[in-house]
């Protein structure tokens, strides 16, 4: 299974990107799929996740009401739709897949893309 995540860029502080992780090599819909992020200096984090079918979605308090999680399977593609976003959003986005029933912990990921950079300047 490969996962190419997309989308990243530069943006102002209240401003808006969404990102998409494009699946290959499996069938979207066998994993719960989920974002992290990684800035530097720092561990990498739990941003946000969402379970196979899509009815259930995970996110962490600090983007909380401002990100928005989504899966297309049909297209085997999964988003994150980030709103008024802050400097401290600053950080590579990862997106992944499990087959584990947990959404939080990164050891429970299979299958990680290779990253995207956002920016969010002050």
């Amino acid at each position: 299974v490969q996962l190419q995540a997309s989308g990243g860029g530069l943006v102002q502080a209240g401003g808006s990107l969404r990102l998409s992780c494009a699946v290959s090599g499996g069938t979207l819909s066998s994993y719960g799929m989920g974002w992290f992020r990684q800035a530097a200096g720092k561990e990498r984090e739990f941003v946000a996740g969402i379970s196979w079918r899509g009815g259930s979605t995970y996110y962490a308090d600090s983007v909380k009401g401002r990100f928005t999680i989504s899966r297309t399977n049909a297209k085997n593609t999964v988003y994150l739709e980030m709103s008024s976003l802050k400097p401290e959003d600053t950080a590579v986005y990862y997106c992944a897949a499990r087959r584990s029933y947990y959404y939080s912990d990164a050891n429970d990921y299979d299958y990680w893309g290779q990253g995207t950079l956002v920016t969010v300047s002050s």
